[in-house]
């Protein structure tokens, strides 16, 4: 796919603006790659030891930890948000907290939607930032302009039923999470029964398989 894109680029060159410092280029639709996902754009990555923490906002608009909104020192557990997020965005087809107003992120409503989706924050978590009492009283009310979305999680999940509904769910708010630290941690999503399904099946099939061909061995 993009070795088309710069052959493109060599044969026909795409509008540009030169400028003193840099070099501003059309942008263009990539064309659909059927292959395997692969993890990009780690020009906010950060390098760090455990237990080291960072401030800024290093994440896309719609998939930004609470931690990173508040303004919060936040380390690798945003990371574990964002498998979340990106899950439901996926597996739905949408946003799980599309917070937009007039075309522009807002963060008032997207603590509006978190609030519908997880419940209020613990008190402990609005102590570690400012900016949280923007939107919280003292005593941990919701007292911003942006009322309180009437929805739930169970309200957003359209595509599953029964059993696969309850785990999915399950693992949404295993993952979100007001404060970082209760956040799973990667190994422990590994283990995961929403995201072990498929091994799960798996390895039930082979034994189905290897209990016949031992049946008809012995008929």
């Amino acid at each position: 796919m993009l070795a088309k894109v710069e052959e493109t680029e060599i044969q026909t060159p795409s509008p540009r603006k030169v400028l003193d410092d840099r070099v501003i280029h059309l942008s263009y639709t990539l064309p659909t790659s059927y292959t395997d996902p692969v993890i990009t754009d780690f020009g906010a990555a950060r390098l760090g030891q455990p237990g080291e923490k960072f401030r800024g906002d290093v994440m896309p608009g719609v998939y930004r930890a609470p931690e990173v909104i508040a303004d919060m020192e936040w380390d690798s557990k945003i990371d574990i948000w964002s498998v979340g997020v990106m899950t439901w965005d996926l597996f739905e087809g949408g946003n799980l907290f599309p917070a937009y107003t007039n075309g522009l992120l807002d963060d008032e409503l997207y603590f509006a939607q978190m609030v519908a989706l997880m419940g209020p924050p613990p008190k402990e978590f609005l102590e570690r930032s400012e900016k949280c009492s923007q939107y919280w009283d003292a005593s941990g009310n919701w007292i911003a302009k942006t009322p309180i979305p009437d929805q739930t999680l169970e309200d957003r999940e359209t595509r599953l039923q029964g059993r696969d509904k309850e785990l999915l769910l399950a693992l949404m708010r295993k993952i979100l999470c007001w404060p970082p630290e209760d956040r799973p941690s990667a190994e422990d999503l590994y283990t995961d029964p929403f995201l072990r399904q498929w091994v799960d099946y798996v390895v039930d099939f082979i034994k189905s398989v290897q209990e016949k061909q031992e049946s008809s061995q012995h008929d």
